[in-house]
């Protein structure tokens, strides 16, 4: 068990969980990384428990275009969530509209090879010009060991990028890479966002501390503060053995220097991205 350094803050915000309602919408069972069942309720069981109030609900990739059960746990939110959507291209500035009126502020651009990608590169600049007046972001998620190849595109964007779960280096690298220096040039336009997330999926090193993973979140805590967010992931699709959720918020104060910064992460930032 890790300790936490800080008291938890109750403004606190989860900045990247799914909603698995398998009885509403089923998905297909098929191996033991099968997306677990985990409805709002469940998920609001788990955020007590950390003592946090706030988080953003992205949208399973299982679901596809279907973005009813993630809308359908932002309307049981009251107000205590976000969302992150999978938009159709087909979607009016009307409905686009409508969902922003409901919470809904993002499109989620899943790109990491061979993980249920229905979005393209070359979707990305219509995407993000149709959403920037809206205040929407793009919430990306790709192997970090080929951001310089897109650096350029997503520096051009209208709109805030956030980048999932610390780069998503699919091989840990050092702070001193050449793509990890490509994701501080990106957070240093001042318009993109990193969350410091799901080191399990990515660490070699493992719990508790995922050591290899958690030395680049401290460093982009240490040198990024105003751009960095946390997140759970919950429930952790893809893990046959899931972490432990407690120790993933507590290693959030492990990473921050100062607990201003941590509350920064954990309560300002994603208040003032997500409109809180």
């Amino acid at each position: 068990m890790i300790e936490s350094r800080w008291p938890v803050p109750a403004e606190g915000c989860d900045c990247h969980h799914h909603i698995y309602d398998l009885h509403t919408y089923p998905l297909k069972q098929t191996s033991p990384v099968s997306p677990p069942h985990g409805t709002w309720e469940d998920y609001l069981a788990m955020r007590a428990q950390w003592g946090i109030t706030r988080s953003v609900i992205v949208q399973a990739m299982g679901y596809g275009f279907d973005n009813r059960c993630t809308l359908d746990a932002l309307a049981a939110s009251a107000g205590s969530a976000r969302a992150v959507i999978s938009m159709p291209q087909g979607a009016s500035d009307a409905q686009l509209a409508a969902l922003a009126q409901a919470g809904v502020v993002g499109v989620r651009f899943q790109m990491v090879p061979n993980s249920g990608n229905i979005m393209t590169w070359d979707d990305l600049p219509e995407v993000a010009r149709r959403i920037a007046s809206l205040g929407w972001n793009i919430n990306l998620q790709l192997d970090g060991r080929t951001l310089a190849d897109y650096e350029a595109l997503i520096a051009d964007q209208p709109c805030n990028v956030v980048i999932d779960h610390v780069g998503k280096f699919l091989e840990p690298v050092t702070p001193q890479d050449p793509a990890f220096d490509s994701l501080r040039r990106l957070l240093d336009t001042g318009r993109v966002w990193v969350k410091l997330s799901a080191m399990y999926e990515t660490s070699r090193t493992g719990a508790p501390d995922y050591q290899d993973v958690g030395v680049l979140a401290q460093a982009l805590a240490h040198e990024y503060p105003e751009r960095c967010l946390w997140a759970s992931n919950w429930p952790h699709p893809g893990q046959v053995q899931r972490p432990n959720d407690r120790d993933l918020l507590a290693l959030l104060d492990s990473w921050c220097p100062t607990q201003t910064v941590r509350d920064q992460i954990l309560v300002h930032n994603p208040a003032k991205l997500y409109g809180f």
